[in-house]
């Protein structure tokens, strides 16, 4: 929430670059934006003039459009110069899907940290035809709608190498702490999580930019998912963590290059609001477990939305991550039902 001391969220660069050029954001530093097919149409990514190359943070999907694109990106904007490495903020498909490519095709060493890059390489190589035993369980857990349970049992799930291209071993590891080098500029490399787990941010010794991938995002707030391989993860603990954390280094001239949406300064402001929107999420649900309900249960509350197919399992995901975090901080209590769906119920009184 907003108070006298902290700035509007704005928007400097209200104009996002065409998919084949790039803007100037400062000396050394261009945002290029590459397509997506998905609601959420857009991935930014950004280049670091490194004298004899460049680094690239973050790539796009791997697809025959996003190579294209990039090929026409180097030829013009990056002026033919290599890229000689390629930062990934983490591993979600969308940020890291063409690293492996930029490796085997044209040299760039890749920067990350170390469970991004695990966790992009190991799904990258867990090709599933069907939904594995482990995620059938994970939705019934959340009460899956049965009709769409029944559809998506029997379909190719989504796979990380379907828009991941095959990335070869090596990688430099991103820790919290180290400070990098990069565009002419030093930056303090800083971990988020939540989204994703080790997620990196990076924040110029030298001026006022802050490259903060889907952790710090100006309008939306990212997915806070729980997935198989982790049921009783907590991620919105890690979020509301590591927002707090990130705010002790926010200014208000801070200009964030995002992971999606437009460039923006206000940084106290929005992680203020990113705090906020969790722990609205939270006392909305407490509201309504007076009586005991499954995570899908709970989609009109949390989203205030019609869900459909296309976006049910990232309700899903982050309707069960909200629901655990208040089972494990010890706001609710759950028990299975004989069709494997887990029930949440408040603990203590009517608004406990």
């Amino acid at each position: 929430m907003m108070d006298g001391t902290r700035g509007p969220v704005r928007y400097p660069f209200p104009d996002p670059p065409a998919p084949d050029s790039a803007v100037r954001i400062a000396e050394g530093v261009l945002w290029m934006r590459l397509p997506l097919p998905m609601a959420l149409d857009h991935v930014n990514v950004y280049a670091l003039d490194d004298g004899a190359g460049w680094t690239v943070v973050d790539t796009g999907i791997a697809s025959s459009r996003s190579r294209a694109l990039w090929r026409a990106l180097m030829a013009g904007p990056l002026g033919g110069r290599p890229v000689t490495r390629v930062i990934v903020t983490h591993h979600h498909p969308d940020h890291v899907g063409l690293a492996g490519w930029f490796q085997s095709e044209h040299g760039a060493e890749l920067w990350t940290s170390r469970v991004a890059w695990l966790f992009a390489r190991m799904l990258q190589l867990d090709e599933q035809d069907r939904p594995a035993p482990e995620t059938l369980a994970h939705w019934r857990g959340a009460g899956m709608d049965p009709a769409l349970f029944a559809e998506r049992a029997t379909q190719r799930p989504f796979n990380f190498a379907d828009t991941v291209a095959p990335m070869p071993l090596g990688f430099r590891d991103m820790a919290e702490g180290d400070v990098i080098r990069a565009g002419g500029r030093d930056w303090d490399v800083r971990l988020g999580d939540g989204h994703a787990r080790d997620h990196v941010t990076l924040w110029s010794r030298d001026c006022n930019l802050v490259i903060g991938g889907d952790q710090l995002l100006p309008s939306i707030s990212p997915n806070l998912g729980v997935y198989a391989t982790e049921p009783l993860n907590d991620p919105v603990a890690g979020w509301l963590q590591s927002c707090a954390r990130l705010a002790t280094h926010a200014r208000e001239d801070h200009l964030v290059l995002s992971g999606h949406k437009l460039p923006f300064t206000g940084l106290p402001t929005r992680l203020a609001q990113l705090i906020d929107n969790h722990h609205g999420a939270l006392d909305r649900l407490i509201a309504i477990l007076d009586r005991p309900r499954t995570a899908c249960d709970c989609f009109p509350v949390l989203y205030r939305r019609e869900i459909g197919p296309a976006e049910y399992v990232l309700a899903l995901v982050e309707a069960v991550g909200h629901l655990n975090h208040l089972f494990l901080t010890g706001r609710a209590r759950r028990w299975q039902r004989e069709d494997g769906a887990w029930l949440f119920q408040r603990i203590g009184g009517p608004q406990a």
